[in-house]
């Protein structure tokens, strides 16, 4: 599993996290929601992620609003109906599906919405018929949408997807000119680790419960929780128990035999309602698990106000720029610049993740070709060959 996500990593720029943390999920045997506008890659991560366990069924879906529930769980057997037979056709639906990509999650139509969560939530599917409950043989899925849920009844799957992760456009222009040039020409093949279903699923039942969860961290937990709290962030009951799981599963990933501090970092895609909350449960879980990357996230807050100035100055004279870059955004630019470095030398050296600082040092980079470009007119491609 450790090979699948790094080899997922080195494909898609700038989803280190993202991918780490959909890995993390389905060791866990939970449900994740990859949020973002079109064009991110969502669905095409989940795709490579879920085709990469052999022998595992696997199934998904473009959802929409008339999308019926027989579409997900089941046709009508149309040959039992003229014998007078009512049936459904199960295989290769959700009801027989190990991993399931749903796309568009908060499409679901209304007629679908119970037996949708049902199957998230316990993992079972009602007949049309009305005959027995079908136990669904599913270990996690992976959802995406390009919007929030509205209305209460889409709220209730929202809150059965434990994991939600966010994610946006290429912010680094080196990662972003990558991405044109894989565009031109025939890319090698990637390489393509793949996991046995029997060796995931012992994972999930056996391997993952088994880590240990030392005291130290249930205090780490209690102490996050009260820190949300007196921010009026306050998330379930049911949510933090599910999340002990979700550390579990990244001690394992990373071959330890007991969660450590550094796996508190994966709460940051837990415990946030809207994206809007998302900074303030990273800052608070990163006050518990890695200070320098906490500093970077302070740093990123000035990338904001800058790129605010400029787009507030849009309109100005060349001179009224020029003097704007001179006076305020070089200095700050290049003082964070510096400190980015720093911190990340500090983390990696004490073994911590450096998946904040760096991209918050994307950002920095991204901040200043908008300056270099926009203020003082200089060409793109002169830009980035400084970089």
């Amino acid at each position: 599993m450790r090979a699948i996500s790094d080899e997922l990593s080195d494909r898609f720029y700038e989803r280190d996290d993202v991918v780490r943390t959909l890995v993390v999920t389905l060791l866990a045997g939970q449900h994740s929601l990859v949020l973002g506008p079109p064009g991110t890659a969502k669905s095409e991560m989940a795709r490579e992620l879920t085709r990469r366990i052999e022998g595992a069924s696997y199934w998904e879906i473009l959802l929409s609003k008339f999308t019926a529930p027989t579409r997900m769980f089941g046709p009508i057997d149309v040959a039992a109906l003229t014998r007078g037979e009512y049936r459904q056709v199960y295989d290769g639906r959700a009801t027989t599906a190990h991993v399931a990509f749903i796309d568009e999650i908060f499409k679901c139509s209304a007629a679908a919405l119970n037996e949708t969560l049902g199957y998230l939530n316990e993992r079972i599917y009602h007949p049309e018929n009305g005959g027995a409950p079908i136990p669904c043989p599913l270990i996690g899925a992976i959802t995406a949408s390009n919007e929030l849920p509205s209305g209460e009844d889409l709220a209730a799957i929202y809150d059965r997807l434990l994991v939600r992760i966010e994610v946006g456009y290429l912010s680094d222009p080196s990662n972003f000119a990558a991405l044109v040039r894989s565009a031109v020409g025939r890319p090698a093949a990637p390489k393509r680790t793949t996991v046995e279903l029997a060796a995931l699923r012992q994972a999930v039942v056996e391997a993952v419960p088994a880590v240990e969860v030392p005291d130290v961290i249930v205090d780490a937990v209690c102490t996050l929780r009260a820190a949300l709290r007196r921010k009026e962030l306050v998330a379930s009951d049911r949510r933090w128990r599910q999340s002990v799981g979700l550390l579990q599963a990244s001690a394992y990933l990373e071959g330890r035999p007991a969660v450590a501090e550094t796996d508190l970092s994966v709460l940051t895609h837990v415990l946030w309602d809207s994206p809007a909350q998302r900074p303030t449960v990273e800052r608070e879980v990163l006050q518990l698990v890695n200070p320098d990357a906490k500093e970077a996230l302070d740093l990123a807050d000035t990338m904001d106000e800058l790129e605010a100035q400029l787009d507030a100055m849009a309109g100005q004279s060349r001179e009224a720029l020029s003097e704007w870059v001179i006076t305020k955004a070089h200095n700050k630019l290049a003082t964070a610049g510096r400190r980015l470095e720093k911190l990340r030398e500090e983390a990696a050296g004490a073994g911590r993740s450096t998946a904040a600082i760096d991209r918050v040092s994307g950002r920095q980079r991204a901040v200043r070709v908008r300056v270099l470009t926009e203020a003082l007119g200089m060409d793109a491609s002169m830009v980035q060959s400084q970089l």
